[in-house]
């Protein structure tokens, strides 16, 4: 062969320590970050880098897969396992070949127009060592660009998420501080919010701050789904189970741990038989039996046997179940304008920093002639948040496309144990039986359903599918009434 193969060529640059190294600097950069943050933000930080980490080292060795390389490294190859006389019939088209494409070309092309080594045995040699080295300087080149880019992109979302998170902590001071929130918001803080961003965050933040019964009422709900598990846990009955149990006992032969006197033929020493050989001594052999003093092997053993034994059982399938998501359906309608539409989003805004504290996800869905959908908790959630807050209520008030996406969505194993709240002022016609039905089915499925009314005029039927109800009336002041 006249020069080295190209299979580690790839990963020499990343094994030479050089992006190990390159990534523990810019990791070192990335401590300033850190210096004055929430001490909450540093775990989500480091990981965020060393999953960056990894896969910059994935893609670098990606980079000699592109077209040039990919090319270039077949011609090699091709080259290297010539014999010396192939080598100077064919070089000449194999160079042709590289004009354009790799960077040893001219290197090449002044060393082929050399006439000394044309006639010299080891130029074969020497030129397929001088074109590796190239290749490998340019695939080495290549990586460092990749790397830099990757660099430059990682320090300009770092950035970016720090000045998020600022922005939103400026905007509400009530925010949730639980590690998993602040997981959460490290991850959502990946959108870049524009001014009028969090200029309608801020505004719905402050409305929230001013309103302290909405955030009340809340946390109230956020409660409902651990309440119902506990009240699972104690509804747990006492029943009776069969086990098999151990116990010591001299009956079972397991081990031999000594020599005891007992009166136990089939224990019995073989010195004890002794007595039995000689009539003179027989009678000694008897009384040693009648008074039980025969020597006999000491065996211990455990003994197994069923007994009834008193337990507490689960009466459900699960041990635990774990609290769902938040699916928040609001209403649209005009007549939800002015007050009740800032009390709702508000609400809503609410209910997804708790879900971001109880590690939970948060859907929205507003609804007047149709449903739109948003998932508040995602990755890019608060791009969601931002358009949900931007949104206008207008239309009628329709309830059912709403309640039937609902039902949809708690059919699946993503929505278990979730809690479904209806924000609106329930001025609309009691539901048909279907729906009632399937919402009483999704019920005794741990799910459970809230109404928060935001009028006075409510119709009762409508309420009545509910399992709690809250009513918030502007009229009031704000008053607060929960009704069951």
């Amino acid at each position: 062969m006249l020069g080295l193969d190209i299979a580690d060529m790839t990963t020499s640059f990343i094994d030479s320590g050089l992006t190990d190294l390159t990534i523990e600097e810019l990791i070192d950069s990335a401590q300033y970050f850190l210096i004055g943050q929430d001490p909450r933000i540093q775990t989500p930080l480091k990981k965020h880098v060393a999953r960056w980490k990894e896969y910059v080292r994935f893609r670098l060795t990606k980079v000699s897969e592109a077209d040039r390389f990919k090319k270039e490294m077949a011609l090699y190859q091709k080259v290297v396992y010539w014999a010396e006389s192939d080598f100077f019939v064919n070089i000449e088209s194999i160079v042709d070949h590289l004009e354009g494409l790799s960077g040893f070309y001219n290197e090449a092309r002044r060393l082929l127009d050399d006439e000394n080594n044309i006639h010299n045995p080891m130029f074969p040699h020497y030129f397929c060592d001088q074109w590796y080295q190239s290749l490998e300087s340019d695939i080495r080149q290549a990586q460092e660009r990749e790397l830099e880019e990757h660099k430059r992109v990682l320090l300009s979302d770092l950035y970016q998420r720090m000045e998020t998170l600022h922005d939103l902590e400026e905007c509400d001071e009530d925010a949730p501080t639980t590690p998993d929130a602040a997981r959460r918001m490290w991850n959502m803080a990946s959108t870049k919010l524009s001014k009028t961003d969090i200029s309608v965050i801020k505004t719905h933040a402050q409305f929230l701050k001013k309103h302290h019964s909405l955030r009340e009422l809340a946390e109230q709900l956020g409660r409902k789904a651990s309440e119902s598990n506990e009240n699972n846990a104690q509804s747990n009955e006492y029943v009776d189970d069969i086990q098999i149990i151990e116990e010591k006992a001299s009956e079972a032969t397991d081990d031999i741990v000594g020599v005891h006197q007992k009166d136990d033929i089939n224990r019995l020493l073989p010195n004890e038989l002794l007595f039995l050989s000689h009539p003179e001594l027989e009678v000694v052999f008897y009384k040693h039996l009648i008074d039980q003093e025969l020597l006999n092997y000491e065996l211990h053993g455990k003994k197994r046997k069923l007994k009834h034994i008193t337990t507490r059982k689960k009466t459900s399938d699960n041990d635990e179940v774990k609290e769902g998501p938040f699916i928040v359906c609001i209403d649209a309608s005009g007549s939800m304008q002015g007050f009740p539409e800032q009390a709702a989003k508000a609400l809503a805004y609410a209910l997804m920093q708790i879900a971001l504290a109880g590690n939970r996800d948060c859907y929205v869905m507003i609804f007047s002639t149709q449903v739109i959908k948003y998932e508040l908790t995602k990755q890019d959630g608060l791009r969601e948040v931002s358009d949900f807050l931007s949104s206008t209520f207008h239309g009628g008030t329709d309830l059912e496309p709403v309640l039937r996406a609902s039902v949809e969505l708690l059919d699946s194993e993503k929505y278990k144990n979730a809690d479904v709240v209806v924000l609106s002022d329930f001025m609309a016609p009691k539901q048909n039986s279907e729906i009632a039905s399937q919402i009483e089915n999704l019920k005794a499925e741990k799910n459970r359903f809230h109404a928060v009314s935001l009028s006075s005029y409510g119709n009762p039927q409508l309420l009545d599918l509910f399992d709690f109800y809250w009513s918030y009336h502007p009229s009031l002041l704000g008053r607060l009434a929960k009704h069951r």
